[in-house]
């Protein structure tokens, strides 16, 4: 009896040992399956952030391009404003001065008063 009781154990321990040799066995592929994973995801991340960082250099340089041509166009328009009110200004006192000219012909009689009043409404709308 004694026997047969060892050879049950023996039995037992050598199902057990395959058992403990299989769960380890699995455990080191679900392992070394893990760390290739991460290996992987680390790589790609490595992959991303290469990208993420061109595209933002990218981004970048355009958006400074473009800033540029913003101000460009900015300091264009401005001096077109300053030229066009320059003309104005100039114009508007050459304008006065004809005014003050056509007065003066009409005191002399050399414009009559209707000549007068005519040229100068066409002058006033001009300023």
């Amino acid at each position: 009896m004694g026997t047969s009781k060892k050879s049950k154990t023996s039995k037992k321990g050598g199902y057990i040992d395959k058992f403990l040799r299989r769960a380890d066995k699995a455990i080191q592929e679900g392992i070394k399956k893990a760390d290739d994973v991460l290996d992987e995801a680390v790589e790609l991340g490595e992959i991303t952030a290469k990208q993420a960082s061109k595209a933002s250099k990218e981004f970048s340089e355009k958006a400074r391009k473009e800033s540029e041509i913003l101000q460009k166009k900015s300091i264009e328009r401005i001096n077109e404003g300053i030229l066009s009110a320059k003309k104005m200004t100039s114009s508007s006192e050459e304008d006065l001065r004809l005014l003050e000219k056509l007065g003066k012909l009409r005191k002399s009689g050399v414009l009559t008063e209707k000549e007068f009043q005519e040229k100068k409404k066409k002058i006033l709308s001009r300023i």
